[in-house]
């Protein structure tokens, strides 16, 4: 068994293999942080939280100021319904690595879930600030900023984004009908910005993929990325 194995069948959905591949690696070498990470993610996919917060606890202890970590380890948390641990998580995240964009992201679209939606508007505005062409933060503030009331500034919110990833709603605007609101509209991939707002929250799944498609640090990030895609999607 490999790490590149047990990353391809994680990638592939094949979980409870995935987990007997980095659960062996574990076993041969206990002390690669990366076997317990990515067996955390499966254990988190596969709805074994506590076993889950036990790797995730085991690498931030090895690394305690990897702020990638720390995300995943609030995911966690967040999952288990122990939401202020996960702020906590994410606080820590944000003062570590104050000057980039996606401590502030993450952040706000956690905040978004848990019903703090002012908070969420000023990650986003700060995320923003910190990178002016992030269309996502636009497009994803417009989307909280629009469950507040707030329609005018949603609308510029929205606009702004459309500018930066090219995207005309009147070339796509169907003959004999009104124009649709901005948002939701779909620009050709990968930059779509069709996320869905429900309940308490944005659509996770759509929100993660435009996020990889644009923010561009990093493997870690687009890691990130699809591990918090899978949980949210779990737990809808």
């Amino acid at each position: 068994m490999s790490f590149e194995k047990g990353i391809q069948q994680y990638k592939d959905g094949k979980y409870e293999e995935a987990l007997e591949t980095f659960t062996y690696l574990v076993k041969e070498d206990g002390k690669i942080a990366q076997h317990y990470l990515f067996r955390g993610r499966v254990l988190s996919r596969l709805g074994k939280f506590d076993e889950a917060l036990e790797d995730f606890d085991r690498i931030t202890a090895m690394e305690p100021y990897n702020t990638d970590w720390m995300s995943d380890r609030a995911v966690v948390l967040h999952l288990m319904k122990r939401n202020e641990e996960a702020l906590v998580e994410f606080d820590r995240a944000v003062n570590l690595d104050p000057g980039n964009p996606y401590r502030y992201s993450s952040r706000a679209f956690f905040k978004d879930r848990i019903g703090d939606l002012e908070g969420s508007i000023a990650d986003y505005t700060k995320a923003i600030e910190l990178d002016p062409e992030d269309a996502v933060a636009y497009n994803n503030r417009g989307l909280v900023e629009e469950k507040l009331g707030y329609k005018q500034n949603a609308q510029r919110s929205f606009k702004k984004a459309d500018e930066l990833v090219g995207y005309d709603p009147e070339k796509t605007k169907p003959k004999g009908k009104e124009k649709k609101e901005t948002h939701k509209k779909a620009p050709a991939p990968p930059s779509q910005l069709t996320a869905q707002s429900s309940e308490n929250k944005l659509s996770l799944g759509h929100y993660l993929n435009v996020l990889q498609s644009i923010f561009t640090d990093s493997k870690s990030r687009s890691e990130f990325g699809t591990f918090l895609k899978n949980m949210f999607t779990k737990s809808k």
